[in-house]
């Protein structure tokens, strides 16, 4: 063989050692790796052209559920804001949601459309204490004021779809109760007798505290105020008043039944979802849905405690219409509160063997997404079987949750490692 034959064969043998090194790989990892899209990065303000297949993955749905693996990584948060940037400018989304209480959600809204204060002090009220008092977050609603302000015609808007504990605080009875004296002044003093004892629960575990049988009697209450200003014609008043009642109703569980955890923690998923489906069909918006890959996905990694997630409740009343992302991390540091409740870092390595991460890692692109409906078959066996994965709420350390990742949501995205989020300045 002559020196040139010899480089040319070279030359053939490094162009294809790629293809030759993913075709050796196992059947799992080759196919996962021909349904990645690669991520270049998940930091907002730069081109997306590699967003546009995450894009057309996510269709012409109306929500769409954005996980976070753990409640304190910089790349789920930063990666929320770079994907609803593009939904908002490229899919004709407007609404960001987020599991915090609906009260707080109007607070920042309020900012959104108004600009009355500055996005730092209106956050550090609405999320203090929150897993989402944030940088991440302060910069994500700077970014939506900025856009409201070029964007009159067409604003996005800020919704918080949770229980309204432990924020629920008088001013906000007030909305209800000052609607009704505005309005309707003859019903005022019966709502007000419904709304006595319950107001402002601005103390959850205080509340927490009084009888069952009492916070039974007060949650009646709450309900039969519900009903009163549903007939009186404004359905945004009513829903402020369906979250008082939600709330109340929340805060009936029993404390010495160990069983009425899971109970409570179903209806607030189902609250959650409800309240999403309320906006989307009184707006109209395109919402991105912001929460813990527990609650966006299909079936929770912890069914004894959460047996009925908000992406199962958004599915069976959407169908189509909802689109769950989830994602997964293979090491990296993160912020959680340790046993006395106090939020720090906490640094995880390598997955291990047999878990979902592990082998989501050897894809050969170090960030990527998919979309596990349509991956190739091999891919899909693989991804419908239950393994251990990282599954980090507010409390750390955890042991992995066994998740089918397939059967908890429609796409996914993969982040080789991320780093802790920053705690919000004041």
């Amino acid at each position: 063989m002559t020196r040139k034959t010899t480089a040319v064969v070279a030359a053939i043998v490094t162009l294809l050692a790629p293809a030759t090194a993913e075709a050796a790989q196992p059947g799992p990892v080759r196919a996962l790796t021909q349904a990645a899209h690669p991520l270049r990065t998940t930091e907002p303000g730069r081109d997306t052209a590699d967003l546009r297949a995450l894009g057309a993955m996510i269709g012409d749905a109306q929500v769409t559920g954005l996980g976070e693996a753990t409640h304190g990584s910089h790349e789920f948060f930063a990666m929320k804001e770079r994907l609803f940037r593009y939904l908002v400018e490229q899919k004709g989304f407007t609404t960001f949601a987020l599991e915090m209480s609906w009260s707080a959600g109007l607070r920042i809204d309020e900012f959104l459309q108004t600009g009355t204060g500055d996005a730092r002090t209106v956050a550090k009220a609405a999320l203090a204490g929150s897993p989402w008092d944030r940088e991440e977050f302060v910069h994500l609603i700077e970014w939506m004021r900025d856009y409201n302000r070029h964007h009159p015609a067409r604003p996005v808007h800020f919704l918080g779809d949770d229980l309204s504990a432990p924020t629920v605080a008088d001013e906000f009875f007030g909305r209800v109760t000052g609607y009704v004296q505005r309005t309707h002044p003859e019903s005022l003093a019966r709502l007000n007798e419904l709304y006595t004892g319950l107001r402002p629960i601005d103390d959850v575990y205080a509340y927490l505290a009084k009888p069952l049988a009492e916070r039974q009697r007060l949650a009646a209450q709450a309900q039969e105020a519900l009903d009163l200003v549903q007939g009186l014609g404004d359905d945004w008043v009513a829903q402020d008043a369906r979250s008082i009642a939600q709330t109340a109703k929340f805060l009936t569980i029993d404390l010495a039944d160990p069983a009425s955890v899971a109970t409570s923690q179903r209806f607030r998923d189902e609250v959650m979802a409800q309240n999403v489906v309320w906006w989307q069909r009184h707006t109209g918006a395109k919402i991105l849905l912001s929460a813990h890959n527990g609650h966006v996905g299909y079936v929770s990694g912890d069914p004894a405690r959460y047996p009925k997630t908000q992406g199962s409740f958004l599915r069976d009343t959407l169908g189509a219409d909802y689109v769950a992302t989830g994602f997964t991390f293979d090491r990296g540091s993160f912020l959680s509160q340790d046993e006395s409740g106090t939020w720090r870092k906490f640094t995880v390595g390598a997955a291990g063997p047999g878990s979902n991460e592990d082998t989501l890692d050897q894809v050969r692109h170090q960030d990527y997404y998919l979309d596990m409906r349509t991956a190739p078959a091999a891919a899909r066996a693989w991804l419908d079987v239950a393994r251990p994965t990282y599954d980090i709420g507010t409390g750390f350390p955890v042991d992995p949750a066994d998740i089918a990742l397939a059967r908890s949501y429609d796409l996914l995205i993969h982040l080789h490692s991320v780093h802790e989020a920053a705690l919000a300045r004041p």
